[in-house]
């Protein structure tokens, strides 16, 4: 079984599109589940939801959680019942049979991993860090590229680290390239650029770096949120 956990807040617009591409779009969806857990959206994101389960043959289920991204992704782990563990943002479009692919990977003893990125969106620089996304660099690695996980190597770190609202993808990362446990599916994710369009590309790249530097001098969760939030949470 093949646990896919969805974290969302206020994604009407993308879950339902997303729910019925992973059908679509998986090999074996009869051993898929889908945990979408709700950190509080005050839209119509589990409405919505409840009305695709209603209507769909899908094994899905609708948790809600603490709001914050590590939160929801525990909540869902812990209610899993898979022996991977695929962690999806609502904007995030995995290519088609990609449960094979990641069943594959584990088969091939390679316990943790993500696919490669494409941007919806056509301007050079993201053209570019799209295309940086199919080495292995650490520092080409993020949330929207998704991440599946074995169940007992996730259990082994400790889940994701809900000290961090934000840049939570990232600590997990780097755990597991502590312990060289990580490979890229070089087959393409296709993620929304929507920051990028709201507040325009550079800015939010300028501050991206802004926030990947500061942990790197030793900034506190804590004061990784607060600048999130001054700047790019608007």
């Amino acid at each position: 079984m093949l646990s896919i956990i969805i974290p969302v807040y206020n994604e009407s617009a993308n879950l339902p599109v997303l729910l019925k591409h992973l059908m679509s779009n998986a090999k074996a969806p009869d051993l898929l589940e889908i945990l979408v857990v709700d950190g509080g959206s005050t839209d119509d994101t589990l409405v919505l939801g409840e009305k695709f389960k209603a209507t769909q043959s899908i094994n899905l289920r609708l948790l809600q959680s603490d709001k914050g991204r590590a939160k929801q992704m525990n909540t869902g782990a812990q209610s899993a019942t898979g022996s991977i563990l695929y962690f999806l943002h609502a904007d995030s479009f995995p290519p088609k049979h990609f449960d094979q692919y990641i069943r594959e990977q584990i088969k091939n003893g390679n316990p943790a991993g993500c696919f490669r990125m494409q941007f919806n969106s056509n301007h050079w620089w993201l053209r570019l860090a799209s295309y940086l996304t199919k080495f292995s660099w650490r520092a080409s690695r993020g949330g929207d590229q998704s991440q599946f996980i074995t169940r007992e190597l996730f259990d082994e770190i400790g889940g994701d680290d809900e000290n961090y609202i934000i840049y939570e993808d990232n600590i997990l990362i780097n755990e597991l390239y502590a312990r060289n446990s990580f490979v890229v599916i070089q087959k393409p994710i296709k993620s929304s650029a929507r920051m990028y369009d709201k507040f325009g590309v550079w800015y939010v790249q300028y501050h991206f770096w802004s926030i990947y530097v500061k942990k790197w001098m030793g900034a506190s969760a804590e004061e990784l949120h607060a600048y999130y939030c001054k700047k790019l949470k608007k």
